[in-house]
């Protein structure tokens, strides 16, 4: 069961925590501005650019690193919701990539900061994380209830042996296997505590780019490490050294992360500043 079947329509698990992410993503961030004293009518337009940036971005990032044979066979897919392979049906977004998404919402937020609330970027960049870790949490959750993004097979009397009934063919017959969505889900929502401990109890959000730096290195390293147990997404349009694309493609935010926390120690500002 994918979903919960309201009459003629079928609210499904996936889109349930999507709306979970950003609903309480929104609720989060609303008391962030209240207690830096930010004015609530730049929350709207936060939320409308991490929209459109997590969506576009996810959608064409999932192509263009695992299923770049679209672009040629089924254009309009990439875009829409819909399918042209043997006739015009609607089938629903079935890959999102979160490293598309995070590329994507960099630059949204570059244009948010200083285009609509004058800030450093890092400011922002500071207190979306937060939410993002959260957010990452409940749709790694929705991957679960599809059966999507399973781990590899696992012996049954592991504590961690898990059947996907709903799994999709590409994967064969239905047998135990790692459920790494559940491993990166609480991954992130430690993050997210982790985070939010840091804001509220620390000085850290006053030096721009710290918190940042450390949630690019621990989401990222979550990413990495639970890679291991995951099964080939696509074709692994990239590998090296034994590593599949979603590894080569954390290293780089890893190492991003290092040295957003090293250049943040020259912009500690003080708190009247940073709450003007």
């Amino acid at each position: 069961m994918k979903g919960i079947s309201l009459g003629p329509v079928m609210l499904h698990f996936y889109s349930l925590m999507f709306i979970f992410a950003f609903g309480l993503g929104y609720v989060i961030m609303a008391r962030i501005f209240k207690i830096d004293n930010v004015d609530e009518k730049f929350l709207e337009p936060l939320f409308t650019w991490t929209l459109i940036g997590t969506i576009l971005g996810a959608r064409l990032g999932h192509v263009i690193f695992y299923q770049p044979e679209l672009f040629r066979e089924d254009f309009l897919s990439v875009f829409l919701p819909i399918s042209t392979r043997g006739g015009l049906h609607f089938t629903g977004f079935s890959g999102l990539a979160s490293h598309g998404a995070t590329i994507a919402l960099i630059f949204t937020t570059l244009y948010y900061s200083f285009k609509i609330i004058k800030k450093n970027p890092f400011w922002v960049y500071d207190r979306i994380g937060i939410v993002v870790a959260l957010g990452g949490a409940f749709v790694r959750m929705g991957n679960f209830f599809n059966s999507e993004i399973i781990g590899k097979p696992v012996d049954p009397s592991s504590p961690f042996a898990i059947l996907f009934p709903q799994q999709s063919s590409e994967y064969g017959v239905t047998i135990p296997r790692y459920p790494s969505q559940l491993f990166e889900a609480v991954g992130y929502f430690c993050l997210f505590v982790l985070l939010w401990f840091l804001y509220r109890k620390t000085d850290k959000k006053y030096q721009q780019g710290w918190l940042f730096g450390l949630f690019f290195i621990i989401l990222w390293a979550v990413r990495f490490f639970v890679e291991f147990l995951k099964e080939p997404q696509g074709d692994e349009f990239i590998q090296f050294a034994g590593l599949n694309t979603g590894q080569v493609l954390s290293i780089p935010f890893m190492i991003s992360g290092f040295l957003i926390m090293i250049y943040s120690k020259k912009f500690k500002l003080p708190k009247e500043e940073v709450q003007a």
